[in-house]
């Protein structure tokens, strides 16, 4: 009998964007083992929105559950997470699954798992958790929903069979923080595509998206990730204002003149500088890739969370890079990249720029190297069908 694996928390599949969601298209996609058999529970209302009506599906050889829940603001995702939860571990008992596991991505539903963790127990199953980044620090967050979510965080540590960790900074944290839990751990990354862009530049969509942002290939220094706060928008604005470059800055990012974007815009008067370029989101993944691959430079300001996705794609695919000096990208970039400080961005601009084309092919075949050898996708789903299956 096939181990059953139902994994909780993400939007669901198919997917072509959000970190979870990306992972779990990719655990199934290139799934090579006959003894799992996955259970992913989706968001009805992306499965409406990718136009697969009904309950159940299958995709990547998995078998995919719709879950309707009301739009109830924040706690809608709590809700989601803990209906698909019940509904697993219904599935799980009508089909007399043994040793069933249940993946919960992130930290959502602390106040009720012991309620869960009980009926696991029951049916001979385990509890998995990704703990995914320090959530409770998002500056979105008001005071009491980040209190929730570190009681959340701690409870789910304490009630988890294994934590797995896309990332050892977060490792070190779960056994430093809960250790009068004696959390079980595993240390397996996130991972990314290596493959290069299928499109050249006289690709009628290249054109055109060029041509719109009316830019041309290697003149612009790119951010791609979400657009909040705790990814230091904020920084790398202001230090592309204080820097002499002609380049552009193109922010690939879901800003929609939000609050935070209109506080930013107030504060830096940044659409006063041509070279700055809100450019909004692209989801043709081969056409991202091309503009990845023909940055000048990529920025990453994140200090929130885990491995990255977007900072993996870039040094897969960019040249130079220029990354945030916190310990998640120190630990996943090594040696491959410049680095910068909140007070020094603009120095950094100045020093990539006098790069010669030697250091940046040198800078670019490091960082290359370090995703092909320890972050590719065959990799890591080869590491979660070890575990999954022990």
């Amino acid at each position: 009998m096939k181990r059953q694996v139902y994994i909780i928390g993400s939007k669901g599949i198919p997917a072509n964007y959000g970190g979870f969601e990306t992972f779990v298209e990719k655990l199934t996609q290139y799934q090579a083992s006959q003894e799992i058999h996955y259970n992913v529970f989706c968001l009805y209302e992306n499965s409406q929105k990718a136009q697969i009506p009904g309950e159940y599906f299958s995709h990547n050889q998995a078998t995919c559950i719709n879950i309707a829940v009301p739009s109830i603001g924040p706690a809608k995702a709590v809700y989601y997470d803990l209906k698909a939860l019940a509904y697993g571990i219904r599935l799980a008992e009508e089909h007399h699954d043994e040793h069933p596991i249940f993946y919960v991505l992130t930290c959502r539903i602390g106040p009720f798992i012991g309620f869960f963790k009980r009926k696991i127990e029951k049916l001979g199953g385990k509890l998995y958790i990704n703990p995914d980044g320090h959530e409770w620090l998002r500056a979105k967050w008001s005071y009491p929903v980040k209190r929730y979510w570190k009681l959340s965080e701690r409870l789910m540590m304490k009630h988890g069979d294994l934590i797995i960790c896309d990332s050892k900074n977060i490792e070190s944290y779960i056994k430093e923080r809960y250790n009068r839990y004696h959390p079980k751990t595993e240390y397996i990354a996130y991972g990314t595509e290596t493959a290069t862009s299928t499109l050249s530049y006289t690709d009628e969509q290249v054109n055109e998206w060029f041509q719109k942002q009316k830019i041309s290939e290697n003149d612009y220094y790119l951010v791609v990730g979400r657009f909040v706060p705790e990814n230091n928008y904020r920084a790398i604005i202001q230090a592309f204002m204080k820097s002499t470059t002609k380049k552009k800055l193109m922010l690939v990012t879901n800003v929609a003149e939000n609050a935070f974007f209109k506080e930013l815009k107030a504060e830096t008067q940044f659409h006063l500088d041509s070279r700055i370029r809100f450019v909004g989101t692209v989801y043709d993944q081969e056409l991202l890739k091309y503009i990845r691959e023909n940055a000048f430079a990529y920025i990453h300001g994140h200090e929130v969370g885990g491995t990255n996705p977007s900072l993996l794609e870039a040094l897969a695919m960019t040249k130079l890079n220029l990354l945030l000096g916190v310990p998640f990208n120190r630990e996943v970039a090594e040696n491959g990249t410049l680095y910068w400080e909140k007070d020094n961005l603009a120095a950094q601009i100045a020093v990539a720029e006098g790069l010669d084309q030697a250091t940046i092919g040198q800078l670019h075949a490091a960082s290359a190297l370090r995703i092909q050898e320890q972050y590719t996708w065959p990799k890591i789903v080869n590491q979660y069908e070890a575990l999954l299956t022990e």
